[in-house]
């Protein structure tokens, strides 16, 4: 059965650093493409960064220079590093296979002073 928990939110300040993991069970993040979506109150769920099976990354632009995803295969784990995190940042945040499937339950990061 395919899983995925997200974990790692929480409260930062404006300029401050966060690390999300998505622990994945069900299948191996190895040469599998993943992404990295976020939702924040009142809008869609947007795409924020994407890994392919290799190792071509994209990032949506207001994140890009911010943000690095990545995985650890040994781990079986995606991550997200965020840097410089702004306000507008503030969101759930979700991984998830691609294409896309089931959603987990989502990581909060609330970026504040």
């Amino acid at each position: 059965q395919v899983q995925l928990v997200e974990s790692g939110g929480g409260l930062v300040q404006p300029g401050g650093s966060l690390t999300l993991s998505c622990a994945a069970s069900g299948f191996f993040v190895a040469g599998k493409a993943m992404v990295w979506y976020r939702q924040a109150p009142g809008k869609q769920r947007e795409l924020v960064a994407s890994i392919t099976s290799g190792t071509n990354t994209y990032y949506y632009d207001l994140v890009e220079g911010r943000f690095t995803i990545s995985r650890d295969n040994a781990k079986n784990t995606l991550y997200l590093q965020m840097n410089s995190l702004k306000p507008e940042d503030t969101a759930v945040y979700y991984c998830n296979t691609y294409p896309i499937g089931a959603w987990g339950q989502g990581t909060q990061v609330t970026v504040s002073s």
